[in-house]
């Protein structure tokens, strides 16, 4: 029988105890100074145990995943961790689409993608001696918020991009990616699409909780105009949000534009867990400023599951349960090439 593997951190709790709820034998590959973590949790059946995460790319790695037949379900750690060429490399089935997260990783095709959806997209900025108005900087892959900032002229984007070079964060300007800010509500739609019935399901809607831009709303202003640190982005936390029903339809619409353009430009399209992520603004508008092409850590609130997989399901239905039916379901149809790449 097939088993569920993945890298311990992340949604890594959310995947591998969802896996064992559907009777699914569990990998988990550790780093051995995580090992005392993930020990407590009964339902981590086997830990591979490694330094590092990058050894998933060794052939020993990934023979011990084979002979436990593992489907590998990615999270962002392996994007953050990993080169797309290196990701593409790994051969043991990879849960979804493996090709399109080259596709969230680079910046210029992620708003290609998301052009090509018809989502409402925040203007990207070629050069900073365009910036006209407040942009946001974000670096490439999933850095999880971590060196991100705001600019609103090329003076100021040239003072914090040489600090983040300082840092050793970013090389030069290659690194970032500049779009114009829209302010609003922080919404992160959460979306499962299945090949097999070729449905689209909504998962649920989190906010992201960032250090220390949010702590910056709770210091006044004058001391704010003292404060000399940039400050980040850093995602520390998730709550859950639930939306004004009247939003719903247009969620499913913005989903469902998602998974049809996404199946034109990189085959066989969005397979699995998603995220859509952007802001309502004041006329309950969507800017949409990225896209997450796997299961986001925001899901983890849902583990009991959500407002919205109550309406879908007579039982607790979290996204890592969600995936591990998906590989039964393939599995019983002799359909598990069809969700794994």
């Amino acid at each position: 029988m097939t088993s569920i593997a993945t890298l311990g951190s992340h949604c890594a709790l959310q995947v591998l105890k969802g896996a064992k709820d559907e009777g699914f034998t569990t990998l988990l590959v550790c780093e051995k100074k995580r090992e005392s973590l993930y020990r407590r949790f009964s339902f981590i059946d086997e830990l591979i145990m490694v330094d590092s995460f990058s050894e998933i790319l060794t052939d020993e790695c990934q023979n011990k995943l084979k002979e436990k037949n593992a489907v590998l379900v990615p999270h962002g750690t392996l994007i953050s961790q990993m080169t797309s060429d290196e990701i593409e490399s790994i051969n043991v089935p990879i849960f979804g689409n493996k090709w399109i997260l080259r596709w969230e990783s680079d910046r210029v095709m992620k708003e290609k993608l998301m052009l090509e959806s018809k989502l409402n997209v925040p203007k990207s900025v070629k050069n900073p001696k365009d910036i006209k108005r407040l942009v946001i900087a974000k670096r490439h892959g999933a850095a999880g918020g971590k060196g991100y900032f705001m600019a609103s002229s090329e003076d100021e984007y040239n003072r914090k991009r040489d600090k983040l070079i300082s840092q050793g964060l970013i090389k030069d300007d290659s690194d970032l990616y500049l779009q114009e800010y829209h302010s609003g509500v922080l919404a992160y739609l959460q979306f499962f699409y299945s090949p097999i019935t070729e449905e689209l399901e909504f998962f649920g809607v989190d906010k992201r909780h960032e250090s220390d831009i949010e702590g910056l709303g709770r210091i006044p202003a004058k001391e704010q105009l003292d404060i000399d640190e940039i400050p980040s982005f850093n995602v520390i936390a998730n709550s859950p949000l639930v939306l004004r029903e009247s939003l719903l339809e247009k969620v499913y619409s913005m989903g469902e534009s998602f998974v049809e353009a996404s199946k034109r430009l990189v085959t066989p399209g969005m397979n699995g867990p998603f995220c859509i992520e952007g802001v309502y603004d004041q006329d309950a508008n969507f800017f949409s400023f990225e896209f997450s092409a796997r299961i986001v850590a925001g899901t983890n609130i849902f583990m009991e599951g959500s407002p919205y997989t109550a309406l879908l399901y007579d039982e607790p239905m979290s996204m890592g349960r969600r995936i591990a039916r998906e590989v039964k379901i393939a599995e019983s149809k002799n359909m598990l090439e069809k969700i794994v790449t």
